[in-house]
């Protein structure tokens, strides 16, 4: 697998290429800003991009610019956006077109070199990945009517739990039911969240954005 990293704090930048190196990728460029991104994707085509979201010189929303304009002129490029704190709206943002391919991950779940890792391959395999603890703030925030009200206390175990990247069998394993009880809930999600049956988009994703969308 070929990556470009851009993160500003050289530490984790060495940190992140060594980590990917020894687990058979290869780093094809590390940056530490994104002034020369679109550039080194285009000369180096890489199968993921992982970025810090806030770059030199504002630290504000270099990164997820980047990101954003990346996903525009390619779309479904996989990027995983990396973040120090929840940002609600970078996610958003991120998920807007409603295709896979992307994840959001707080900059301390690195640390946890395999967790890491499974988001990099789910993200390059057109999936997507939120960190657990964005998910949770989007569910905590009760300040007003959500979409997503209409779902049961086990859809919404569900969602969770497809936000953070999870397949039906790693669902069906977390709240110790079977695949097909799985598989109806979602079916249940998407129906209630008014997601038909549609090949273009992916639906997984939608749900989640539209999960998303209703904190506004």
């Amino acid at each position: 697998m070929r990556v470009v990293v851009v993160e500003d704090s050289a530490l984790l930048r060495d940190g992140l290429t060594r980590i990917l190196e020894a687990h058979g990728c290869t780093v094809v460029a590390a940056l530490d800003d994104a002034v020369r991104f679109g550039e080194t994707v285009e000369q180096h085509q890489p199968d993921i991009v992982v970025l810090d979201v806030r770059l030199p010189p504002t630290h504000t929303t270099e990164g997820l610019v980047a990101a954003v304009e990346l996903r525009r002129q390619r779309p479904a490029f996989p990027v995983l956006v990396l973040s120090q704190y929840v940002e609600q709206l970078y996610a958003r943002e991120l998920m807007q077109s409603g295709e896979g391919a992307v994840g959001y991950l707080l900059k301390d779940r690195v640390a946890d070199v395999r967790s890491f890792l499974d988001a990099v391959r789910q993200v390059a395999a057109g999936g997507t990945v939120l960190d657990p603890q964005v998910v949770s703030a989007v569910l905590a925030s009760t300040s007003r009517r959500a979409a997503t009200d209409v779902l049961t206390p086990r859809e919404k175990e569900v969602l969770q739990l497809m936000a953070e990247g999870r397949s039906n069998a790693g669902i069906a394993a977390a709240l110790v039911v079977t695949e097909k009880a799985v598989g109806k809930h979602i079916n249940n999600i998407f129906s209630k969240l008014g997601l038909p049956m549609d090949a273009v988009d992916n639906r997984r994703v939608l749900a989640v954005l539209r999960w998303l969308q209703s904190r506004d």
